[in-house]
């Protein structure tokens, strides 16, 4: 690891730190692979898979196999929709970066998600056939959101550690509501986020306090939202 020398906006020098194209590539793929689109089908495929009794309805209107309208709606929510918004505003110049390396380039994107999340948590909560754990996920989903499109202002807070923050928090939640030892799905958790923030720190992609926010936003989220549904 080397040390090289940008200058700030204020002119003053600072300390960036250089890595090996390997570790860079390593982290890059691990950015992909964690990436927070991915976090919502994740979420709602280890939730069913570990407490099928509370997904029984959804399991009865299955069309192909079991859950599969549950996981197309996810799918369609989480990573499809806010893809296609993303991709759209590239094509039409809005944004400069398919990456969303700019606060200006996340605009437009946040915006969309606060739509697609709250539609998601409203949709399910209306249905009344998903327990209150699941709704309280993607109202912290929106909340996390609209907590960092307000940072937005102010810092380039990190989506991927809001994401892998809003993990940690949904499983403390499930803990909480439930009553459940799932302390070695905590630990798990703990260890993917900070895999996935040192990964954003190896490629300069955010500041060490973007970091620590997006975890705090992304946990703080999960547990308003317990405390607003219960």
């Amino acid at each position: 690891m080397k040390q090289a020398t940008i200058h700030a906006t204020d002119n003053r020098p600072e300390q960036v730190s250089e890595f090996s194209p390997m570790l860079r590539g390593i982290a890059l793929f691990i950015s992909y692979l964690l990436h927070p689109l991915f976090i919502p089908l994740l979420v709602t495929w280890l939730v069913v898979h570990a407490l099928p009794e509370y997904f029984v309805t959804f399991k009865q209107i299955s069309y192909r196999f079991a859950y599969d309208t549950l996981y197309f709606r996810v799918i369609a929510i989480s990573i499809f929709f806010p893809a296609l918004t993303v991709g759209l505003s590239r094509a039409l110049n809005f944004i400069d970066s398919l990456h969303l390396r700019s606060q200006k380039d996340r605009i437009i994107p946040y915006i969309a998600c606060t739509i697609y999340y709250f539609w998601a948590f409203y949709a399910f909560k209306k249905q009344g056939v998903a327990p209150p754990f699941f709704n309280v996920f993607f109202l912290g989903v929106f909340l996390a959101v609209v907590m960092s499109m307000v940072l937005n202002t102010y810092m380039k807070v990190s989506m991927h550690t809001v994401g892998w923050g809003g993990v940690i928090g949904f499983v403390l939640v499930v803990m909480f509501s439930l009553q459940l030892n799932v302390s070695g799905v905590l630990m798990l958790a703990f260890f993917l986020s900070a895999v996935v923030a040192t990964a954003r720190l190896i490629l300069n992609a955010h500041a060490p306090a973007e970091i620590y926010a997006g975890f705090l936003v992304g946990i703080l989220a999960q547990l308003i939202a317990y405390v607003i549904v219960g």
